[in-house]
């Protein structure tokens, strides 16, 4: 994994790493009507959390997005790995979008109202998705040497 951090990298990192930072430090201070909040919202969406505690779930949680918030603001870890974290963190996000009645209009994938904050979790596993392929380029015309491992072909 390359340590090289490209320029076209950095706003995004600043802006989602900022944003996910920011809500896991809420998370980390939730009262206790917030946590019920949040864990009841999550189990809709994955029944076997209702086996956790919603103080204790609301803390990982939130540790969770300080953790992913801070790798991505971190120049030290690489694009790719923070696009790995990223793509974890956002498509179980975007299952709760999915999932969670009231989230989207009756046989579409357009947000309701409600759902309109949730919809965002597609474009942070956009986002997550493109910084897993940093650095993966053929590079200019007749170059020997790929920055992506080459597929094998049978013949």
């Amino acid at each position: 994994m390359t340590m090289t951090f490209e320029p076209r990298d950095v706003a995004p990192r600043l802006a989602i790493g900022a944003f996910i930072l920011n809500s896991g430090l809420g998370k980390l201070k939730a009262d206790e009507d917030t946590a019920q909040a949040v864990h009841g919202m999550a189990c809709v969406a994955y029944p076997f959390l209702k086996k956790l505690d919603a103080g204790r779930f609301t803390r990982m949680l939130g540790w969770s997005e300080v953790t992913i918030g801070g790798a991505l603001l971190a120049p030290v870890v690489p694009t790719r790995l923070a696009g790995l974290a990223l793509t974890g963190f956002s498509g179980g996000l975007l299952g709760l979008y999915l999932r969670v009645p009231g989230m989207r209009e009756p046989g579409s994938l357009r947000p309701t109202q409600n759902g309109i904050p949730m919809a965002k979790d597609s474009w942070m596993l956009g986002v997550g998705l493109g910084f897993l392929t940093a650095g993966c380029h053929r590079g200019r015309r007749g170059a020997s040497r790929s920055r992506c491992p080459r597929r094998r072909t049978r013949g």
